[in-house]
């Protein structure tokens, strides 16, 4: 399996739904983020999209220098960028960072959202558009000179004079809950996304995407989007999950449930049902917690507990099929390291990423007594 880390480029903080604790993601703090991830051998970074973030494919573009092997999930615009403009910077960054960038498709959950950025389209027509977007994104990458003309796309002689370094072109990411999202996915995609749902409901949905790939002779490999609050113990855990949410108050969470209840993304719906704004009702499956969604839009749900439920947890997904995880926590430097040291020693790791960094292959501590290396689980004798 893959486990992938994020970039906060729409805030980050000890608490949410509050300035308490907050802490200003500049350029500096998100190089911290990357060159932690990048040191100890995540496979990747997700940078966030939407009008709340930084742009994604500045930020990347900065952070590709400053990193080695680290790669970075970028998301396209359907409706907010042309395709044959997205082929283009696709193609560019994948060859500037040596073959690092992952695309990931986001066609937009929040009408009002879209038309502050001029995209007056309903749910379904905005998923038609999705399709002949990547239509002609991946014939132009594929090296094709492309006409093409659509209900909502018309392109005359494009072509991608340069190409990527990844064949036919970066890898193709996409979450949507919807039948017309599945539809697109099984058409064109890569890896199919879900966010943290419970076990059940994403046995279910990888089971309807197989299904549908397999009907257009494809076949698909599975991402799952989720946060992660993991501790030495139980307790502990538990008790950093709740102080997470210690300063929401039911006036911040009934507005953040206002804003759900106007998007037409199927994906926030099913995350808002899990807990439908009720505290009471944040455990939704073994470990699995929902409280995090009672502010936060998309992801919502984080794993909790000590690093062997947890791993196994992890392990129970990549059981129906989920072979990359992208994780996040609160804030996401510390939670980088933390996730990193208590998880990864117990996970079935693609170390392809981390080969060769002896920084985490053989990490020691502090020498003792400048002549000994410290050995594993001592207890102190009193």
């Amino acid at each position: 399996m893959e486990i992938f880390w994020f970039i906060p480029t729409h805030g980050d903080g000890r608490y949410l739904g509050t300035r308490e604790g907050a802490r200003s993601v500049s350029y500096a703090y998100c190089k911290q983020i990357a060159q932690a991830a990048d040191e100890l051998g995540y496979g990747g970074v997700l940078l966030p999209t939407g009008k709340s973030c930084e742009d994604a494919w500045v930020v990347a573009s900065t952070l590709v220098p400053v990193t080695e092997k680290l790669k970075f999930l970028v998301a396209v615009r359907p409706g907010l960028m042309s395709p044959t403009l997205a082929a283009r910077m696709s193609s560019t960054l994948d060859r500037f960072s040596r073959g690092r960038l992952l695309i990931n498709v986001v066609t937009g959950g929040d009408p009002v959202e879209m038309a502050g950025e001029g995209l007056f389209l309903n749910h379904d027509e905005r998923y038609g558009l999705t399709d002949e977007f990547l239509d002609i994104w991946r014939k132009e990458l594929a090296g094709e000179e492309v006409d093409f003309r659509g209900d909502h796309l018309s392109v005359e002689g494009g072509k991608v004079l340069y190409p990527s370094i990844q064949k036919p072109y970066p890898p193709l990411y996409f979450g949507g809950s919807s039948e017309a999202a599945m539809k697109v996915a099984a058409e064109h995609v890569d890896v199919y996304l879900t966010w943290g749902e419970p076990p059940d409901q994403v046995a279910e949905k990888i089971d309807r995407m197989r299904k549908l790939a397999a009907a257009k002779g494809r076949t698909l490999r599975f991402g799952i989007r989720m946060h992660v609050i993991v501790r030495p113990t139980e307790e502990e855990a538990w008790r950093a999950a709740d102080e997470l949410i210690a300063h929401l108050d039911d006036e911040t969470i009934a507005a953040a449930q206002r804003i759900y209840a106007r998007m037409d993304s199927e994906g926030q719906k099913r995350m808002t049902q899990l807990h439908q704004g009720d505290r009471s009702k944040l455990v939704i499956s073994p470990n699995l917690w929902a409280g995090i969604g009672l502010v936060r839009g998309g992801a919502g749900t984080a794993l909790v507990g000590n690093p062997d439920n947890v791993s196994e947890r992890i392990k129970e997904y990549a059981d129906l099929g989920i072979d990359t995880f992208i994780l996040s926590g609160y804030p996401h430097l510390e939670e980088a390291y933390r996730t990193a040291e208590l998880l990864f020693p117990r996970l079935p790791l693609n170390r392809a990423s981390s080969a060769g960094n002896p920084g985490y292959i053989s990490p020691y501590g502090e020498i003792i007594a400048n002549n000994e290396l410290p050995r594993s689980k001592v207890t102190a004798e009193r």
